[in-house]
């Protein structure tokens, strides 16, 4: 549960950040450590296009996203600012 914990954090300060690229980053690092062919065969997506898009430099589409999110095992969230 560790991992998970640091995994948790690691994506929420992206979110965080507000940067769209800090985020599909730190995806992208997660889906390589676990293994990005396993991640496209999750969600049904190429893994060359996985790669592109989950990189600093990608600009994936938000179901993309959803897509890996849920297949890493994340669940996105909400909350006001104070």
């Amino acid at each position: 549960h560790a991992l998970n914990d640091e995994i948790s954090v690691l994506v929420e300060a992206a979110l965080e950040d507000g940067d769209p690229s800090l985020v599909a980053a730190a995806l992208g690092d997660i889906a390589r450590s676990r293994g990005m062919t396993q991640l496209a065969r999750e969600t049904g997506l190429g893994r060359e296009s996985l790669y592109k898009a989950l990189s600093p430099n990608g600009n994936p589409e938000f179901s993309t996203i959803m897509k890996a999110v849920q297949a890493l095992g994340l669940r996105l969230h909400a909350s006001s600012i104070d």
